[in-house]
Parts: C-alpha cells; structure tokens; sequence
C-alpha cells in the first residue's frame, strides 16, 4: 500500500502545472533567440532542471535551448561545471561567486551565446541556510557576467522555485532582448 500511495504522489506531482506568466516568458524567450540565432544554456542547482525543462516544451522553438546542466550537489557544481572545489568550500554552494562560476561554466562547456544559472535554498535547510535565498547569474560570450541575488522567504519550495524561474527567465529575456546572432 506504501508503494502504491508513492506512485499516486508521484502522479500528482508529474502532473503540476506552472503558472501562464511563466510559460508565457519561456515563450517570449525562445522566440527572440529563434529570431535572433541565438543559443541558451542553463546551469541549475535548486531547481532541478525546471528550465532547462520549460525551454524544451515550446514546440518550433525549442531548437534554440543547447544544453541544460542540473548540477544539484556540490561534486555535480566541480565535475558538470568545472568550479574549483575551493570555491565552493570557500564560498558555499550558495552564493554570488558561485553562480557567476556555475554561469560561465555552462557556457564553456556549450556552444551557447547565453548561459544563465540559478543556485539557492528552496526549502527549509541547514541552520545557516536562509531559505529562499536564491543568486543567479547570466554569462554571455562578450559581456562581463551580471548577478542577482533574491530573499524570497519562506513561501515553500515550490514558490521558490517558480519565483526563481521568473527571475530566471527575466534575466534571458533581457539578454535575447539585447542581442544579436553576429554578437
């Protein structure tokens, strides 16, 4: 009976559906790089491959999307990314350098224009982890990397990582926005 109450959590879960603003900017998003020839990498952590999931969803555009990266653990962070371990030790696994590193290495290891990151706590943590703590990070090939760093709080963890894929996706949108395929 165990087994079977798992296997009916698990259906309702597959079943979720996110909110239209957000399915609305993964549009927005994949259409301006179509336009524009560009291509986008994500390199996720507390999400869990959430966009890289949404950007292959959008039918006649998802050509666009190059590669996602879920590195969830901090040896996923070193071996998918290649993040010194030091940074992460030093910095934690959750924080600006670590973002701007997680950004940059996605788009190293990806023919992308466009790499964005997302690395944070989503739900309740460790002692010293505040929840809802969230840094992004969007590298390009030509521009330095910028970084966001978001206190959503306590709203549970699937608010966090829908407030996330907002933030997320708001950052690649500005990003395609201000681009062009000879950049």
């Amino acid at each position: 009976m165990g087994t079977r109450n798992g296997l009916n959590e698990l259906v309702e879960e597959l079943e979720y559906a996110l909110p239209d603003d957000i399915t609305q900017l993964a549009h927005a998003v994949l259409e301006t790089a179509c336009e524009r020839e560009l291509r986008l990498a994500t390199a996720e952590s507390c999400t869990g491959g959430l966009l890289a999931s949404l950007l292959t969803d959008v039918p006649g555009c998802s050509h666009a999307f190059e590669r996602g990266f879920v590195a969830y653990s901090d040896a996923a962070k070193c071996d998918l990314l290649g993040i010194e371990r030091k940074l992460v030790e030093d910095c934690g696994a959750v924080s600006r350098n670590v973002a701007l590193a997680m950004a940059q290495g996605g788009l190293a290891r990806s023919q992308a224009n466009i790499a964005v990151s997302i690395t944070g706590f989503a739900g309740p943590g460790g002692e010293d982890d505040e929840e809802g703590l969230v840094h992004f990070a969007l590298a390009t090939r030509d521009k330095e990397p910028i970084h966001r760093e978001k206190h959503y709080g306590a709203i549970g963890r699937d608010g966090v990582r829908l407030a996330a894929l907002r933030t997320a996706l708001g950052l690649m949108r500005q990003a395609v926005e201000r681009r062009s395929s000879a950049a």
